[in-house]
């Protein structure tokens, strides 16, 4: 989007981290390594202003920057998840929101060490198609599985009050919801989301966790793969374009410390779709932030 290269210092409450890792390990999909890279191309489609929302420059309102990526090694996931922690606490020091760019799902566990560490009580929003929060093996817990697993049994955010949004489809294994309750989360599946509607959703979620800082994990398959058909893991009958800017839309008044958009998968993209998608989701979520920090009124 034209942000400048660097660092967070004084005055800036946003910035861009790109993590270029997953796992390698996906029996169809692999390549969601290469998101970020496709995300900064395509955000260069982005326009700063939007006359009926916010007709200012909000990413120079937020001082936002782009940190560039963190340096690793994709399919390395021991090494990988503390050099993203070390990155998103670096970030988070400095008082600004790290804006994650995955990758595949694995790396929100290390972005919310990084918040949990700093945020105790940290509740999580996950905006998906799958819980990722699925039992694991004992020789392979950490995966773009299990990732909500181990936030929650590590203790970095609390599970009763987070929640699971957008969940569909059909998965590899059974009570896979099951298993999210048991771990105290709760989960809305997409029919539930839809049939309530987002505001009324959103503001029963607003309610529960009150002031107490979140984590914001939006996955991209969550919409449906006629509008972002390279992500890692498609599923029919997610949102459309529109429903998904409408959902996120509706998060206003939340106290989003961290933030992550995940698994777009170029290598399966179809003319950059995902990639052009995700660019403008995380546009819609500096509004977001601009708003947290009262520098733009809230959303008409």
């Amino acid at each position: 989007m034209g942000l400048p290269v660097g660092r967070p210092g004084p005055g800036c409450r946003a910035a861009i981290l790109g993590v270029p890792f997953d796992c390698g390990t996906h029996a169809f999909r692999v390549g969601a390594r290469q998101g970020p890279a496709a995300v900064r191309r395509q955000s260069g489609l982005i326009r700063r202003f939007h006359p009926s929302l916010a007709d200012v420059d909000v990413l120079s309102l937020l001082g936002a920057v782009d940190c560039g990526n963190v340096a690793l090694t994709p399919g390395r996931i021991d090494d990988a998840l503390p050099r993203i922690e070390a990155a998103a606490g670096a970030i988070l020091d400095a008082g600004a929101v790290p804006v994650g760019i995955g990758g595949d799902g694995s790396v929100s566990l290390a972005l919310m060490r990084a918040a949990g560490r700093r945020y105790p009580g940290l509740v999580a929003l996950h905006i998906d198609s799958h819980t990722d929060a699925y039992p694991y093996e004992p020789d392979d817990r950490y995966n773009a599985a299990t990732q909500f697993t181990n936030a929650a049994e590590e203790g970095w955010v609390d599970a009763s009050r987070s929640w699971h949004v957008g969940v569909r489809g059909f998965t590899y294994c059974s009570g896979v919801l099951d298993h999210a309750a048991h771990l105290g989360f709760r989960v809305v599946t997409a029919e539930t989301l839809l049939r309530r509607g987002f505001a009324q959703t959103m503001a029963e979620f607003r309610s529960t966790v009150g002031e107490r800082p979140v984590y914001l994990c939006w996955d991209m398959d969550v919409f449906d793969p006629s509008v972002a058909p390279g992500v890692c893991t498609p599923t029919w009958g997610g949102l459309t374009a529109r429903e998904g800017i409408e959902l996120i839309r509706s998060l206003s008044g939340l106290n989003i410390v961290a933030m992550d958009f995940n698994t777009v998968s170029p290598p399966q993209d179809v003319n950059d779709m995902a990639a052009h998608l995700c660019a403008h989701m995380i546009m819609e979520a500096m509004l977001l932030l601009a708003r947290q920090h009262e520098l733009i009124p809230d959303a008409i």
